[in-house]
């Protein structure tokens, strides 16, 4: 499958984009999508409501940038993690580390994304959520199938018993991003903790 082109916006030095990418996550992130108001945005960026539009031609359309940006944020991660790794359980052990190797904000990116993946279900009437709608499922795609692709190798290897690697991967991945509908900065259980314990699950369920 080819990667859909997005036509972005400019990000010249004037351009208020990144600030609305910005504004829209944290607010997205804290109260949710559904009760975040399009005018409040607006109001912190600084810019009349009208502006908006300049720049994402609906609320729909914002978030499904910042899915696309988190998905291809996260794929570009793993490949980092992974590629000069060739013991399949270090390449797993990476991998999942690279997963939670975040900041506050990509926190709170990674939780939009997950609250929000049924959108990536139907089809959009607007040809710019649309297109972004459709460039996220194909990250989710790809993503699958580079987790899936690390236990192939390693089950090949006899690093993990032979099991279905895409069932595997999946079940993978469900770990690791649950993580994101429970976990605060602010709470007592601090990051490197539940990396840890994540960690080991997924070695476990893989190796076992």
């Amino acid at each position: 499958m080819t990667r859909a082109r997005l036509e972005e916006p400019d990000d010249g030095p004037r351009s208020k984009r990144a600030a609305i990418l910005t504004a829209a996550i944290e607010y997205f992130g804290e109260a949710g999508y559904e009760a975040t108001k399009w005018s409040a945005i607006a109001g912190r960026v600084g810019i009349g409501q009208t502006a908006l539009y300049h720049y994402f031609e609906s609320k729909a359309h914002c978030l499904l940038t910042i899915m696309r940006l988190e998905l291809q944020r996260s794929r570009d991660l793993f490949i980092e993690a992974t590629k000069d790794t060739s013991d399949p359980t270090e390449a797993l052990r990476a991998a999942v580390r690279a997963a939670f190797a975040v900041s506050d904000h990509e926190i709170l990116q990674m939780r939009i994304l997950q609250n929000n993946l049924a959108l990536l279900a139907g089809t959009r009437t607007s040809k710019r959520e649309e297109t972004e709608r459709q460039a996220a499922r194909e990250l989710v795609q790809l993503i699958e199938r580079d987790w899936t692709r690390l236990l192939t190798q390693g089950m090949s290897q006899g690093a993990f018993p032979v099991r279905d690697a895409h069932t595997m991967a999946l079940a993978l991945l469900g770990l690791i991003v649950s993580v994101w509908r429970w976990y605060r900065p602010t709470g007592t259980i601090p990051l490197a903790e539940v990396c840890e314990l994540i960690e080991g699950c997924c070695v476990r369920m893989v190796a076992e």
